[in-house]
């Protein structure tokens, strides 16, 4: 049987067979992910690199514990730079609230996966999301809804201001 896999540097083989996931994004089915780093900490430079200039949908997923967060980005590359940087990670839970970034710092880099579901065009990004926060679980995601406040808690400090 023929392998029809190819390996893209340190990210996960995608099949070659199947339509890229930019394509099916009206299709009510979810895609076949774009690109998969099994680990974030030693994918670090190529995440950044092959996500430079795209805008989509992405999931980081504890593989200690299976626990997932669904995101979108105009700029995935500046997003998901935002991820390796734990200095604004601590300097963002002084005055809100994320289960994502207390996990990443608590559990760390190496202990996270990264799927990218799907890229998309920036205009989607939200839309996108939203399908897949209402198809896929997501116990880090504070909000249920894409771009919504509605079911944000807002800390003593945040309600003062």
């Amino acid at each position: 049987m023929k392998n029809n896999k190819k390996k893209q540097n340190n990210s996960v083989p995608i099949s070659s067979s199947a339509p890229p996931a930019s394509t099916l994004s009206s299709s009510p089915e979810p895609p076949v992910p774009e690109k998969c780093y099994p680990n974030l900490d030693t994918c670090k430079a190529i995440i950044l690199k092959e996500n430079k200039d795209k805008s989509g949908i992405y999931m980081l997923t504890n593989r200690i514990n299976a626990k997932q967060y669904i995101g979108s980005s105009i700029d995935l590359h500046n997003r998901l730079s935002f991820y390796f940087s734990c200095k604004a990670m601590e300097n963002h839970l002084k005055d809100s609230q994320s289960y994502i970034y207390n996990a990443l710092l608590k559990h760390g880099h190496s202990n996270f996966s990264l799927i990218i579901l799907e890229y998309c065009s920036p205009d989607k990004c939200i839309e996108r999301e939203d399908f897949y926060l209402s198809s896929l679980p997501h116990e880090y995601n504070i909000l249920n809804k894409a771009g919504s406040p509605i079911g944000r808690l807002h800390s003593e400090k945040t309600k003062k201001k």
